[in-house]
C-alpha cells in the first residue's frame, strides 16, 4: 500500500508478543529518525493499527533526532492514544496492556530511516503522507490513532 517506502534502504522489522521485552525485541536505530508502521497479527494477516514517526524539523531546517533515536520512541515514547488510561504511560508498558485488553497476541513493527546520507525526508512529513493515503483509501484512521 505504501510504495513510497521502497526508496528507503535502511529499514527493518520485528515481532512482539506480550510475554517479551519491547526493549529487547526492538531493532530500530538509536541514532536515526524515520517512520514506523505497527500491525496486529490476525490469523495469517497483518492489519495496520498505527502509523508513527520519530524525529522533528529544527528551526534551521535540519533533523532533530530524539535521544535514543527511533528505538527510544518506540520503547519509551508516550503513545498518543492512552487506551483508557488517565496518565501517560510509556509504550513498553502500554502496548502489552492494550494487546491483552484487545486480545492481540502479536504485533509486527516495520521501520524506515527517512533522513540520512541518502535521503532527506523529514519523518513527520512522511508520516503525514502515509496517514493521508491510508485515510483516503479506508475513510478512517488506523485503530490505535487518536485524533
Amino acid at each position: 500500500m505504501f510504495d513510497e517506502l521502497k526508496k528507503y534502504k535502511n529499514t527493518g522489522a520485528f515481532n512482539f508478543k506480550t510475554s517479551e521485552s519491547l526493549k529487547e525485541k526492538c531493532n530500530a536505530p538509536i541514532d536515526k529518525g524515520g517512520v514506523y508502521l505497527i500491525y496486529k497479527i490476525v490469523g495469517d494477516k497483518e492489519v495496520l493499527i498505527y502509523i508513527g514517526s520519530s524525529g522533528q524539523r529544527n528551526k534551521d531546517g535540519t533533523l532533530k533526532i530524539r535521544k535514543g533515536g527511533m528505538k527510544d520512541r518506540l520503547v519509551n515514547g508516550y503513545h498518543p492514544h492512552r487506551f483508557g488510561e488517565i496518565k501517560r504511560i510509556k509504550r513498553h508498558e502500554a502496548f502489552p496492556q492494550q494487546m491483552q485488553a484487545a486480545n492481540i497476541t502479536e504485533l509486527k513493527f516495520y521501520w524506515w530511516v527517512t533522513y540520512d546520507d541518502i535521503n532527506s525526508d523529514f519523518p513527520t512529513d512522511v508520516e503525514a503522507k502515509l496517514s493521508k493515503k491510508y485515510f483516503e483509501k479506508f475513510q478512517k484512521h488506523p485503530e490505535w490513532h487518536k485524533f
